[in-house]
């Protein structure tokens, strides 16, 4: 790097993680060698905070903020960080992310550098090596072993070697006083094992060595690619995926698996751990501070080789990534909603454009968007139409509601409750599947009507009568059950309104007394240790009937579960969602795929008062194909998903007259072109949320069109106070 001269000095462009819209120009000082990539301390106004060299040095960045500042008036570096630089890749997905969902690039920067503890120096700690031994230096056993157990290993600490060589620590320290063992320093760091790829998996069936095949070739290719691997629950999908991932590992490459759900991937890391020898490293908001700290540098540092983890694992700095697995690709949940917006599925793709990586994008019901994809040649589809082992498919029935009503007060109708008592005779389980939290959705008073309403949301509290409250389910707002109505004050007339997973659990209680029964909701199945104590439960027979939310619905593996009870699949299919029917079609052919993956068959029982509605349609005919095409012709009709773009604007704000001032700034500049229409503004279906008045815009455009610039400048036009939120959704799936 060129050295400061009399008046010539070396500029860099830094970015910040801060919310700013690109990076700021300072001063490498003398005998500082800055690259791309290398992370630095700067000074910004009174404070010294961390950011990126997003600029070769020399030369004036084309992002930095202030290029033509006098050179006079810019700060130097203050420091350069002792940690590997960041990769290209990632300068480049930072830059493409900020770009497509018009975020701020310092607020997607601040995704990658999560986590500042990672980012200070080092903590070193005192180990043990061999030194000289004095002559007539008396040798015990115990002392001997100790030497023994470092004559072919590296340094140890003291009580690791103690307890390695089976001695006292006083013994370690002894031999260490008399010069016998040296003192050494040595950086305090976890240790990844390395998994093995020679390991032996389970022997594949003809369609699944073919799929397998075709993903190592993509492997061995080192280029992109991007391939939907679409099979049947219990066609085996993870353990084809699987052959890739270790082919990777013999590249000595690092392989990113991003799941739904890390917490509730219990049984895919037992399987992991199975075929590989050890267990993969985990990404998820439930790690320590310094499980965090040391998994950032191990990935870092590309000690770390496989990564399982959520969707913020796709922004950690890879320096070697050399295949990008995205399991169930169709959940709604790879979409963040907060901060900047983006589908961690689509942003896994990009990735995987940008470094030449190989993509694998696996579903049993992939979203359209993916279908149309791999339709239309972008990426490339492999098909497996059969179960694992032979297992069959299991029979799908519907149950009109209309017809077979359940006894007054109660949820579950009198067929599903005689394929209960039949499955339980024989001693096999049965799921019973309701998406509701909670004892019911809403209480009311029966005298004057009084309804429960979050006092920070538009929404409804959801009664959980096992701790007694009423709770908010989008701000967590939870207050105590009164013993009476604040209204009307009765006592007696404050009654539950439809049926939560809890209500229902009363019922089965009621029905079966001699069954084994669990909740599985988000309430109790919180983190990975209690999704993997629930999956031991379940593998072990310890329960009878496991009443679950959508958390059960994702990719599990119970043998001897043979009847899954869907008690409203109705739920969902209302309103105005674009992907209502997609997204209900989705859930419930996963949780039907829940029954009958062992060596008896399952069955499966849909409870609706809508039996004539095309999803139950395919479910029970096991058209889903069939539902797809249908839902994609719907679609493409009115130019909407993945035929056309959507981008929403959320106008939100804690004073109303403030946001109603900033709609109408927005509406008066909006976009106007034939091919562009602007729906709105709109209260928002939460007009409310957090305290917060919410307004909606919805922008419909063709596919082709570049409709980012055009959004940017309606919100330069516009120009709203800063006290008004406007976030952007660019291609939204939640619609509320």
């Amino acid at each position: 790097m060129t050295s400061q001269t009399e008046n010539l000095q070396t500029r860099a462009a830094v970015l910040l993680p801060l919310p700013l819209e690109g990076a700021y120009d300072y001063l490498v000082p003398e005998g500082m060698d800055l690259h791309k990539g290398d992370i630095v301390r700067v000074p910004l106004g009174s404070r010294d905070v961390i950011g990126v060299v997003w600029g070769e040095p020399g030369s004036l960045h084309g992002q930095a903020q202030d290029a033509t500042v006098d050179i006079k008036k810019l700060k130097e570096v203050t420091e350069k960080l002792e940690v590997p630089t960041l990769p290209e890749e990632n300068l480049k997905l930072v830059d493409w992310i900020a770009s497509y969902t018009i975020s701020r690039p310092g607020s997607v920067l601040k995704m990658v550098l999560n986590v500042p503890a990672a980012l200070a120096p080092p903590k070193f700690l005192t180990a043990f090596a061999l030194g000289d031994t004095p002559e007539g230096f008396r040798l015990t056993e115990a002392r001997q072993r100790v030497l023994d157990v470092l004559s072919d290993g590296p340094p140890r600490l003291q009580k690791e070697l103690a307890l390695e060589a089976g001695v006292g620590q006083s013994v370690v320290k002894g031999l260490a006083d008399a010069g016998v063992l040296r003192r050494v320093e040595v950086e305090s760091r976890s240790d990844i094992p390395t998994p093995n790829p020679d390991t032996q998996g389970p022997k594949l069936s003809s369609s699944q060595q073919e799929a397998a095949e075709d993903l190592i070739s993509k492997v061995n290719a080192g280029a992109y690619s991007a391939t939907l691997l679409d099979g049947v629950p219990g066609s085996g999908k993870t353990e084809v995926y699987f052959e890739a991932v270790a082919e990777a590992l013999r590249q000595g490459k690092q392989i990113l698996v991003l799941l739904p759900e890390i917490a509730l991937g219990a049984q895919w890391q037992a399987r992991f751990e199975k075929r590989f020898g050890v267990l993969p490293v985990e990404w998820h908001s439930d790690l320590t501070a310094t499980q965090r700290r040391n998994t950032w540098r191990a990935i870092s540092e590309g000690r770390a080789k496989v990564i399982v983890g959520a969707r913020s694992a796709l922004m950690l700095p890879y320096p070697d990534l050399g295949l990008i697995v995205v399991d169930e690709e169709h959940e709604t949940s790879f979409k963040q909603e907060e901060g900047v917006i983006y589908n961690a599925r689509d942003m896994a793709v990009v990735r995987g454009h940008i470094g030449a990586i190989p993509v694998v994008l696996a579903s049993a019901t992939p979203s359209l968007e993916t279908v149309i994809n791999s339709n239309n040649g972008r990426y490339s589809r492999l098909h497996l139409p059969e179960r694992h082992g032979g297992a069959l498919l299991p029979e799908v029935g519907v149950i009109d509601m209309r017809q077979a009503p359940p006894p007054k007060g109660q949820w579950l109708s009198p067929e599903l409750r005689d394929a209960m008592v039949e499955t339980l005779e024989s001693g096999k389980q049965v799921l019973l599947y309701l998406n509701r939290r909670g004892y019911a959705p809403l209480t009311l008073c029966r005298t004057c009507g009084h309804r429960f309403q979050c006092p920070s949301c538009t929404a409804w509290l959801v009664e959980h009568r096992g701790r007694g409250a009423l709770q908010c389910h989008h701000c967590g707002f939870s207050t105590r059950l009164p013993d009476c109505c604040p209204s009307c004050e009765n006592s007696e007339s404050l009654t539950p309104c439809g049926p939560g997973v809890e209500r229902l659990a009363e019922e089965v209680a009621l029905l079966f007394p001699e069954s084994r029964y669990l909740i599985a909701s988000s309430d109790n199945i919180v983190g990975p240790k209690a999704a993997a104590e629930l999956v031991e439960t379940i593998e072990n027979g310890e329960v009878d009937i496991v009443i679950g939310t959508q958390i059960v619905a994702k990719g599990y593996h119970f043998p001897n579960l043979t009847l899954v009870g869907v008690v409203d699949s109705d739920l969902g299919l209302a309103g105005g969602d674009l992907r209502a029917a997609e997204r209900t079609f989705q859930l419930l052919y996963q949780v039907a795929g829940r029954a009958g993956r062992g060596e008896h068959p399952g069955k499966v029982l849909l409870q609706t008062y809508m039996p004539e509605h095309p999803v139950m349609g395919a479910l029970a005919s096991g058209g889903r194909d069939q539902f797809i095409e249908a839902e994609s012709n719907a679609r493409e009709e009115v130019g909407m998903p993945p035929f056309g773009r959507l981008v929403a604007l959320i106008v939100s704000g804690r004073d109303v007259v403030e946001v109603e001032e900033a709609v109408r700034l927005l509406s008066r500049n909006a976009p106007r072109f034939d091919d562009i229409l602007v729906l709105g503004p709109a209260p928002a279906p939460l007009a409310i949320l957090r305290g917060n008045y919410r307004h909606r815009f919805l922008v419909k455009a063709g596919k082709i069109k570049n409709i980012q610039p055009l959004i940017k400048e309606w919100l330069r036009r516009a120009n709203v106070g800063r006290k008004v939120k406007i976030q952007v959704d660019v291609d939204p799936y939640s619609f509320m």
